[in-house]
Order: C-alpha cells, then structure tokens, then sequence
C-alpha cells in the first residue's frame, strides 16, 4: 500500500498557517479537511495541497511526517514558494 506525506496551507487574516499529515488515500483526506472532517486543528477552513510525497510503508511516511511536522524552517520556505504561485 501507498502512503502520502502531504502540507496543507490555509489563509487566516493575512496569515498563513500549514498543517502536515499522513495518508492512505491522499484526495479523499484534502477533502475531509475541507469538509471539516478532518484533523481538529483542520476544521472551519478551506485548505489547499501544496505539497505530497508517496511512501511505500506506513513506517516510512510516519517517520517523514513527523520530520517535516517539526521542521518549520522548511515548511515556511514551502509556504513562501506557494504563494509565489
């Protein structure tokens, strides 16, 4: 089975915040989180996928999850380049 590694971006005010998680099914998740069915941090907000990556184990995907979760750094410089498009 495939697992995703995605990052989402959201406008909130003239902010924008992310939100990084993992995944079976990459297209069904972004749609629960736009539903408000998603993660608790997730709900009320249209969110957009600016980033994935696939994972052939569900260890792996973790792993890189968490790696990119508390990587701001990255996640910042991620927000930046999406914006510019």
């Amino acid at each position: 089975m495939t697992y995703y590694v995605y990052l989402i971006v959201t406008k909130v005010k003239n902010k924008t915040i992310s939100y990084v998680g993992y995944t079976n099914n990459l297209l069904k998740r972004i749609s629960l989180h736009n539903a408000s069915k998603g993660a608790k941090f997730t709900k009320g907000k249209k969110w957009k996928l600016i980033y994935y990556k696939s994972y052939s184990s569900k260890k792996i995907a973790m792993k890189e999850e968490y790696i990119l979760k508390n990587n701001y750094k990255l996640r910042n410089k991620m927000k930046k380049e999406s914006i510019k498009h």
